[in-house]
């Protein structure tokens, strides 16, 4: 991913590397801008390099190569207190024989704050998260939700402009983390300060942020603003790592005025857009995603190849209806409907025609 040399990043990578034993790469070779205001998500499965390029970021871990800008400035041998960075754990991290208060005020005393403008900072920021009233309570008088709007409070206390966050909400439970996700978004543009945020969770990482990077193997595979991400991933990895996705196997059979005709293993032909494979004879993964298979031909338009496919279970979800079915041989094909009185309903064993739009299919590597 080349450096856009005529933007100002605030946050910038510069082919930088990490290497715990001298031989394998957990980074490799990282170049990444992070404009100022972005709320940027490092999105990935374990083991990815996500996590040590936000530890990298805050100066708890050192790149083996490479140099990490701050506001055009290396902070390379700046040592993680003086950086100036907010951070949020997922175990809150705050100090458990003080009050919330003075767990607030302590990275202001740090920076020899007098202490009415102290005062007035911490109010600001328990007000922000609100939670003004708590002041005086020790962190093990707090819920689970209620300690990390204090941590998010404390990270904010001192006005930073770039704050880190490492899986803040993963300790919530589901519907606590969908609230703090949506204020956390609202908190980081009404204040407008930058964010990195580390998550494995892809449906946090699509409702949050401006961008994500998607990370396999210590490399971004993608970064794109989330619905660029989900409608139109580069690769295969991408496809199956955000969203739900259907994949057939085939091969090229042509490709022309940037359609590709594709054989599926079972002898079935289909119309892909073909996005990384470029030549008739080689081996690719189509995917499509649930929600753009049709069983109505009436939705179709006129061409649309269609195929047979058995029905193999329907789950009823209140909202959707969710059949899984028999295609081509990939018996973990999945349609998702709206449940609505005018939507069709099908049963177990039933065999049927579906189909799909060229441009919602996408030819990728194999």
């Amino acid at each position: 991913m080349a450096l856009d040399e005529t933007n100002n990043a605030f946050v910038r990578f510069d082919r930088v590397q990490k290497s715990y034993d001298g031989e394998s790469l957990v980074v490799k070779d990282l170049n990444l801008d992070i404009p100022k205001g972005e709320f940027l998500t490092m999105l990935g499965p374990s083991g990815s390099g996500k996590t040590t390029c936000l530890m990298m970021l805050a100066g708890f871990e050192t790149a083996t190569h490479g140099e990490i800008l701050l506001d055009g400035v290396s902070i390379n041998n700046i040592p993680p207190h003086k950086r100036g960075i907010g951070m949020v754990f997922q175990n809150y991290a705050l100090f458990p024989h003080m009050t919330v208060a003075e767990n607030l005020s302590f990275p202001l005393e740090v920076r020899n704050m007098g202490k009415s403008e102290r005062e007035a900072k911490v109010k600001r920021a328990l007000d922000m998260v609100e939670m003004g009233d708590f002041g005086g309570r020790r962190p093990a008088q707090l819920s689970g939700g209620q300690q990390q709007r204090i941590a998010l409070a404390r990270a904010l206390v001192f006005e930073p402009e770039l704050v880190l966050m490492d899986e803040p909400l993963g300790a919530l439970d589901k519907q606590l983390r969908e609230k703090m996700q949506f204020e956390i978004t609202r908190l980081a543009h009404n204040l407008g300060i930058t964010v990195v945020y580390v998550t494995h969770d892809q449906t946090e990482a699509l409702t949050m942020s401006d961008r994500v990077a998607v990370f396999n193997d210590g490399v971004i595979q993608q970064i794109d603003a989330p619905d660029v991400l989900y409608e139109q991933p580069k690769n295969s990895f991408v496809a199956q790592f955000i969203g739900e996705n259907n994949t057939l196997e085939g091969v090229i059979e042509d490709i022309k005025n940037d359609v590709a005709l594709v054989k599926l293993d079972n002898g079935d032909v289909i119309d892909a857009k073909p996005v990384n494979v470029s030549a008739k004879g080689e081996r690719t993964r189509v995917s499509i995603r649930p929600e753009r298979v049709e069983f109505r031909k009436d939705r179709l338009k006129k061409g649309a190849h269609l195929l047979n496919a058995e029905v193999l279970e329907v789950i009823y979800m209140g909202d959707i209806l969710r059949t899984r079915l028999n295609v081509a041989g990939n018996t973990e094909f999945i349609v998702k409907t709206r449940n609505a009185p005018d939507q069709t309903r099908l049963t177990v064993g039933e065999v049927i025609e579906i189909g799909w739009l060229p441009e919602d299919c996408r030819a990728l590597d194999a």
